[in-house]
């Protein structure tokens, strides 16, 4: 198995390749002082998976990720680094990413990640998958509350966009393609289900709800 290690830090770069040496199942070890080399180190040496840290000087590890496996899609890459923002998480594997660990993580897990991703799945550490459910409850919750806060059909959010930019009902109804009466029905649930009354209500409703600019 062949190893190549991405990581623009000389003294990290060499204390993984001097681990994973001794470790026993690796057979070559090899590093790259760079994204750009990385990429080019693994076109010409097919390496099993790359370990790659996040933020390097000259080309980020999500952007070398996708120029390798672009050339090699059989490759597996590791994102090795400190960060562990779900943002980075993201992007590493939207780039086509196989493995997520953080850089103080065991030389064990670290073994156990890499013959992970060869054999084909994925592999997240344990703060990793935390941040990553944690994360979603957030999504899922604000989702929730976006949808609490908006009761609106997209039909009724269109009739109040417009009635929030003055026009008025034979225009919104012309605008829409519907009658007169079916805007006024529209018009009549929207103040019901926002209690709002007036022109100025709803047109403040529309600008805070971003439908509308001041």
């Amino acid at each position: 198995m062949k190893i190549l290690i991405a990581d623009d830090h000389r003294i990290v770069r060499q204390g993984l390749v001097s681990l994973l040496k001794s470790e026993g199942t690796i057979d070559k070890v090899y590093e790259a002082d760079g994204g750009v080399a990385a990429v080019k180190m693994a076109a010409d040496l097919k390496p099993d998976v790359v370990v790659m840290d996040v933020h390097m000087p000259d080309m980020s590890g999500p952007e070398a990720t996708k120029a390798i496996l672009a050339k090699n899609p059989k490759i597996r890459v590791i994102a090795l680094t400190t960060e562990c923002d779900k943002r980075f998480i993201k992007q590493a594997f939207q780039a086509g990413a196989s493995g997520y660990l953080l850089k103080d993580c065991a030389l064990e897990e670290l073994v156990q990640a890499i013959h992970t991703v060869r054999s084909g799945k994925r592999y997240l550490s344990a703060t990793v998958s935390d941040i990553i459910i944690e994360g979603y409850a957030a999504d899922e919750s604000s989702a929730k509350a976006e949808a609490v806060a908006t009761p609106l059909t997209p039909r009724e959010t269109e009739v109040l966009k417009l009635v929030a930019e003055g026009l008025s009902t034979k225009e919104i109804a012309q605008r829409l393609d519907m009658s007169s009466r079916t805007v006024e029905s529209h018009r009549h649930a929207i103040s019901e289900k926002l209690d709002l009354h007036s022109i100025a209500e709803l047109t403040r409703y529309a600008i805070k709800n971003n439908l509308i600019t001041q």
